[in-house]
């Protein structure tokens, strides 16, 4: 078993930025694969970011492209997401998400992940 929980989300204006946390229990940080993903209301939920385990691969989604970076710190259980430029498009509610995966691929789909954050709000104003 592995527990996530988000922190970090929060009210910013347009071409701000925020930086959201996941902090990792459980079993060995280093073993899963991790990912971003958000759900805006009336939405599906989207893949927004992945980083393989040793965080030497990753992948984002077009439309954060340039603008979010994903990255990972396995001596502290961490994941990050650091959004510059944010629009008000990005408005969701933000989760992190992962799967035992030591090889050096990222997935994209929400499915193929075992176990989920709670999520945190980030809100993005005009």
């Amino acid at each position: 078993q592995v527990q996530l929980v988000e922190s970090g989300g929060g009210l910013v204006q347009a071409g701000g930025s925020l930086r959201l946390s996941c902090l990792a229990s459980g079993r060995t940080f280093s073993d899963y694969a991790m990912g971003w993903f958000r759900q805006a209301p009336g939405k599906e939920r989207e893949f927004v970011a992945g980083i393989s385990w040793s965080g030497g691969r990753t992948y984002y989604a077009d439309s954060v492209k340039g603008r979010f970076t994903i990255s990972r710190d396995n001596t502290k259980k961490t994941l990050y997401l650091q959004m510059n430029s944010l629009k008000p498009e990005d408005t969701a509610v933000y989760y992190c998400a992962a799967y035992f995966s030591t090889r050096a691929v990222v997935r994209t789909t929400s499915d193929l992940y075992d176990y989920w954050g709670q999520g945190t709000q980030v809100t993005v104003s005009s």
